[in-house]
């Protein structure tokens, strides 16, 4: 089977089918939205551009389906319709899950607001599934999330937002913490080399107290991968512009 073969039917070199073929991260910050940010919207221009070019690069994989996964107040799919709001941030924008959907359906908590309206931004084609995820959710209850992953379609691709600690200097929203920044610097580290492993040990009492709202999606996301094969990673965007750290990584089967 030739290496174009292997990515269209989502199988590996060995036979076995690997349904997650393509992953990304990005924050989910309000003001990453123009309209919110208004004047201050080029203090984040390259963070756009890197979360514009790994949507783009995800939904260049050709999937079947798009898991967008991040933090909400439960755990569990939310079926579609489904709608987000920018409202709470000053903005009269909705955000449907689906472009062109028939009506606002169930409510987007932000993360999963940010990323539709991330790959909106890119024309996705293929059905959206919108999965969140609470930040005290157990090891069971990841697992079972990254299995479903899996079960979404035959080649799925999925986008996990999450901030990492918000606790980057004395006028970030958790106040300055020392723990903070080499916390980021080992969530950059495994993003940048998709290790799950270094992913899946992330501590959740720690990850709390620096209000790193990724734990969980990244967890989930290991764990997919993990099932799905060897990965590449590539770190587009390491940052912490208003005192909470700012990630975006691609990664591909290797």
């Amino acid at each position: 089977m030739t290496v174009s073969a292997r990515r269209r039917t989502g199988h590996s070199r060995y036979g076995e089918r690997v349904p997650l073929v393509a992953a990304a991260v990005c924050p989910h910050p309000p003001l990453l939205v123009p309209q919110v940010a208004g004047a201050a919207a080029p203090e984040l221009d390259d963070l756009r551009a890197a979360c514009d070019t790994a949507v783009g690069g995800l939904l260049a994989a050709d999937p079947d389906a798009v898991v967008l996964l991040g933090a909400g107040p439960a755990t569990g799919p939310i079926p579609p319709p489904a709608t987000g709001s920018l409202q709470p941030w000053g903005v009269d924008l909705d955000v449907p899950l689906t472009p062109g959907q028939p009506d606002r359906g169930a409510v987007l908590p932000l993360s999963l607001t940010i990323g539709a309206w991330l790959l909106a931004r890119q024309g996705v084609r293929a059905p959206v599934t919108a999965v969140q995820v609470a930040a005290d959710a157990g090891p069971a209850e990841l697992a079972t999330l990254a299995d479903e992953v899996n079960a979404a379609g035959t080649r799925v691709a999925l986008l996990a937002l999450g901030d990492g600690s918000a606790c980057r200097g004395e006028k970030s929203p958790g106040y300055d913490d020392p723990r903070a920044h080499p916390y980021d610097q080992r969530v950059a580290a495994a993003l940048a080399g998709a290790d799950v492993d270094v992913l899946l040990e992330l501590d959740p009492g720690l990850s709390a107290e620096l209000k790193a709202a990724g734990r969980a999606p990244w967890q989930v996301l290991a764990g997919a991968a993990r099932s799905a094969g060897t990965w590449r990673g590539e770190l587009r965007y390491d940052a912490a512009p208003y005192g909470v750290a700012y990630f975006v990584a691609s990664w591909e089967r290797a």
